[in-house]
Parts: C-alpha cells; sequence; structure tokens
C-alpha cells in the first residue's frame, strides 16, 4: 500500500510532465504561426519557456500577427480599381514623365515613390485642405456637412461615447437615414467600449449600418486587444472626406474636461481626388468587419478637383508587416536638410516631474 506522500509525488510528476508536454505543443505553434519572422519566434518560445501556458495567453493577446487575408484580400483593391491607378502612376514616375503642379514637391518625389510602392499611396494634386486643432469647430463643420449629405455618409472612429456629443452625431445620422442616406458606421469595439448598445439599436432602427471592429467572441475577453483601428474617418457624398485625431469623446474633445485642460488636436477637411483614397480606407477596413460587403460603385467615387493642394493617404496596421508611416516618418526627418519639427503628446514622467 502506497502512503499518502507516494500519490502526493506521483501527481506531482504528472502535472509537470503535462505542463512539459503542454509547453512544447504551444512551443511548436507559435513557431509554426510565426514561421516568417524568426525573431518574433524566438522572443516568444522564450516567454513561454520562463512563463508556461500563461506566455501563451500573453501571445495570443499582444504576439499574434494577422494575416492578410484576416483584413483583407488584395482581389478588394483590384475592384476597386486601387492597383491600376498605382502601376500607372509607378510608370510615370519611373519614365520620368510623372507631372508635378508645384515644381517645388520635385524634392520629395522618393517620399511619394516609397508611399506609392509599398502602401499603394497615391499621389493627388487638387485637394483642398481646412486645418483644424479646435474640436468644437471641428464638430461643427462635421455636423453641418453631415446634414447636407445626400447620398451616403461613412464614418470610422476608434472611440465613440454616449455623451451629449455622441448622441449628437447619433441623432443627425439617424435623421440622414430616415431620409434615405446610406449611413455606415464603423467603431473600434474595444476603443468604443462604453457605447450604449441601445444607442446602436436605435441608430440600426433608422436604417443606418452600424459595426463593430474586431469585437471580441467571448463577451469582455478580446484576444485581438493588441489588432485595433485607431482611424478616424468621414466620407460623404464621396466627396468630402475627414481624416485627424479627434474621436467622438464629449468633454475632453472639446476642452471641457478639467482633468486634461484645453485639448489640442489635428483633424483635416478634404475636398479633392484625396477623397477617393479615404473612402477605399474605409471600405477595406468595412469589408473586414461586416458580412455586407461593399462593392465599386461610381458614386462612392464621385469626388472633384477643388484646389491645389499635394497629398498621399498613407496607412499601417495590423495587415501590413511593413511600419508604413514609421519609415514615412524615417525618411523625412532623414532627408531634413535646415531643421526638424515634431509635435507630441508629452511624455507622462516628465508632466510628473514638472
Amino acid at each position: 500500500m502506497r502512503g499518502g506522500g507516494g500519490v502526493r509525488v506521483e501527481l506531482t510528476q504528472f502535472i509537470i510532465s503535462f505542463v512539459l508536454i503542454f509547453n512544447i505543443i504551444l512551443s511548436l505553434t507559435i513557431i509554426f504561426l510565426e514561421r516568417k519572422n524568426a525573431t518574433a519566434t524566438w522572443a516568444w518560445i522564450m516567454v513561454l519557456t520562463f512563463i508556461p501556458i500563461f506566455g501563451f495567453i500573453l501571445y495570443l493577446i499582444f504576439g499574434r500577427k494577422l494575416s492578410n487575408k484576416a483584413i483583407f484580400t488584395w482581389d478588394t483593391k483590384s475592384k476597386l480599381g486601387v492597383k491600376t491607378a498605382v502601376q500607372h502612376q509607378l510608370r510615370e514616375i519611373e519614365s520620368g514623365d510623372f507631372f508635378l503642379k508645384d515644381p517645388g514637391m520635385s524634392q520629395y518625389e522618393d517620399l511619394f515613390y516609397l508611399h506609392l510602392r509599398n502602401n499603394d499611396a497615391i499621389y493627388s494634386q487638387d485637394n483642398s485642405v481646412n486645418v483644424f486643432t479646435d474640436g468644437n469647430h471641428k464638430f461643427n463643420s462635421l455636423l453641418e456637412d453631415i446634414d447636407q449629405a445626400t447620398d451616403h455618409i461613412h464614418l470610422q472612429y476608434y472611440i465613440v461615447k454616449s455623451d451629449h456629443l455622441g448622441n449628437r452625431l447619433a441623432e443627425a445620422l439617424i435623421i440622414k437615414a430616415k431620409e434615405g442616406v446610406e449611413v455606415r458606421f464603423l467603431y473600434d469595439d474595444l476603443g468604443s467600449r462604453t457605447l450604449s448598445r441601445k444607442l446602436i439599436r436605435k441608430m440600426r432602427d433608422a436604417g443606418a449600418d452600424v459595426e463593430g471592429f474586431f469585437p471580441p467572441l467571448i463577451p469582455k475577453v478580446n484576444f485581438k486587444i493588441n489588432h485595433r483601428n485607431h482611424r478616424k474617418l468621414v466620407i460623404i457624398d464621396g466627396k468630402i472626406g475627414y481624416i485627424g485625431g479627434f474621436n467622438i469623446g464629449g468633454d475632453e474633445y472639446l476642452g471641457m474636461d478639467k482633468r486634461f485642460g484645453y485639448w489640442r488636436d489635428t483633424h483635416l477637411r478634404i475636398v479633392g481626388s484625396a477623397v477617393k483614397n479615404l473612402q477605399t480606407r474605409f471600405i477595406l477596413d468595412w469589408n473586414q468587419a461586416s458580412r455586407h460587403d461593399i462593392e465599386y460603385d461610381e458614386r462612392f467615387y464621385d469626388s472633384t478637383s477643388d484646389g491645389n493642394t499635394g497629398m498621399q493617404i498613407v496607412s499601417s496596421g495590423p495587415d501590413s508587416d511593413w511600419e508604413q508611416i514609421k519609415h514615412g516618418y524615417i525618411k523625412m526627418i532623414m532627408s531634413a536638410k535646415e531643421y526638424v519639427y515634431i509635435q507630441t503628446p508629452p511624455i507622462s514622467y516628465l508632466m510628473k516631474a514638472c
């Protein structure tokens, strides 16, 4: 007859053996998923070695890359005419036939080419741009443009709150949806986790399509926490576009929250061909999030020439292995001849030291 101590020893050995075998299986899983990135593979195997099993949970949350197929297919870009336009502009640049309205921009041709080749970022030169640094001015302009919409309104935000500003926006969209204007609203499911389900239902009941980006399979447990969509885009009738830093967050973005004081951010209102590129970015993200894909339609690309400002719409995210925006910044900094100006939120430890 074995004593209780012997049973405990065998149980301990069984648990250790189980953890080791399970850890090996998890390590092989990481090797398979990260087979194209040796650095990431070894880093996560080390984490799994020192933090068995729990390390794999960390990998699922923070380390797992998403395949391009999980976001969109290149076929979508082809259907939207992006690939054809990109190849045409590439040939113009490579042959020296690329015409610049502003000859002074020729010094940045390498930067145009970098973004065009690696990010399909078409360079357009017929845009007019209004710059907003005050939340009140930006939101008043946005609501006025929404009120004038006649065909469609596409919105995408990282943070949307059910406060007075969020309700104002929702009411404006509800009115347009009831008028027959197509309304599509894409929000990030993590960034907008406090968004009222009641408000979403109210918009849907009025005829608006509302979708969350990467919602969790299990409520409150989101294994895609590291793959969020921070874009803030609005496209109205294919003619007017908004892009920038202001979310739909109420008091703080309007400078009314005492904790933050005056909120300084930057947002752009664009009219011109660059709106087509904003529209394409929205459609790619929408088709990932929604079961109802947006197909190519000329009315979505009805932007008209309005100015002479040159612009590229460059995007980075979990769908790309190339950190395009980061490399664009590095390219610009390395090309600087006289000065570099950088504006960014203050570093927290410096603020505490003041």
